[in-house]
């Protein structure tokens, strides 16, 4: 662990460290070794994107001179990470019902529904899960200092389920930290064509952007990052399966990538699936994916928290009229 010196913040700063590299970091980027640092910190920066920008943006510098986020650090080099205070957001508080789990000062659980957007986007500036957290917490909009204020991880906007949201600095980098180091577990349930074999395993790629149809991601042998998804099966209803699954690593529509990629894909699925190759007993309007339970420890008081998102309505009756016996021909009498 590098040794960290912190300096008394003027007005025009919340965060102002300065980082002694030791002898182990030598050779690593300046990016790379910086977001390990503010992360273990807890600086409430928590993603090597947003330490890239600061870099970029000239509040990082190494012996005093500005850097390149893939300068190569050296030991015993001094490296100052100043944080300025967050930009005004844009975003609009928006009255929107949250169907919530759990909430004290630092998190926030809730159960988000499909249909809802997490966070602002390219057609989607408002009504979104963010717009309604702004409303709710009321001062959410400084977590963070990015667009996405306190988004810890997200949901596909037609997936349904648990999600953990940051209503302070420090909860925003302890749950950063704990995604990262994999000690968060989640767990899905979801609607998949055909019934995978072995009943229980592992999917493990590496995936990537589509290299036609940017929108998506897809399986890269080459140039994708590792992806580990479980998966057990829980029910057949003939050529539909009731999966659970447990996800190792979060990529990008993980879940829906790797279903496909084995044959199974989320029934309702339209970016990754298939029409149906018959009638389901009930109307699909989405992926049937649904985000079911949360594991983590409570990134301030230390606490072990668990918490489970019931089936939403359109789940539960599909499998509902599909745990149904499909009726039997009347036989002719003459």
């Amino acid at each position: 662990m590098p040794e960290i010196v912190k300096i008394s913040n003027p007005e025009s700063e919340i965060s102002n460290q300065v980082f002694i590299v030791p002898a182990n970091a030598a050779g690593t980027r300046l990016d790379i070794w910086l977001t390990h640092q503010a992360i273990a910190c807890q600086t409430g920066v928590s993603s090597r994107a947003r330490i890239q920008a600061l870099i970029h943006d000239g509040h990082v510098t190494v012996n005093g001179q500005m850097a390149k986020e893939h300068h190569k650090i050296r030991p015993g080099d001094i490296v100052r990470l100043v944080i300025p205070p967050p930009v005004a957001t844009a975003l609009i508080p928006e009255a929107i019902p949250l169907d919530i789990l759990y909430e004290d000062a630092d998190l926030l659980v809730i159960n988000k529904p499909a249909g809802l957007v997490v966070h602002p986007a390219a057609g989607h500036s408002s009504g979104t899960l963010v717009n309604a957290l702004l409303h709710h917490c009321g001062n959410l909009a400084a977590i963070g200092g990015e667009q996405r204020p306190g988004i810890v991880h997200r949901l596909d906007r037609d997936t349904s389920g648990i999600m953990v949201v940051a209503k302070s600095d420090r909860a925003l980098a302890g749950l950063m930290n704990q995604f990262k180091q994999r000690t968060i577990h989640k767990n899905y349930v979801a609607l998949v064509w055909g019934q995978p074999n072995p009943a229980r395993g592992t999917i493990e790629t590496l995936i990537g952007r589509h290299r036609v149809d940017r929108k998506k991601m897809s399986v890269q042998p080459k140039t994708g990052r590792r992806a580990v998804t479980h998966y057990k099966l829980m029910e057949r209803f003939g050529d539909v399966s009731l999966l659970r699954i447990g996800l190792e690593t979060g990529r990008t529509h993980q879940i829906r990538v790797h279903m496909a990629h084995c044959g199974h894909a989320i029934v309702g699925d339209a970016q990754y699936g298939k029409r149906s190759v018959r009638p389901l007993p009930a109307s699909v309007g989405r992926q049937m994916l649904h985000a079911e339970t949360l594991a983590f420890t409570h990134p301030v008081t230390g606490k072990p928290l668990s918490f489970t998102a019931p089936w939403p309505a359109d789940l539960n009756t599909l499998v509902a009229a599909l745990r149904k016996p499909e009726p039997q021909p009347k036989e002719n009498q003459s």
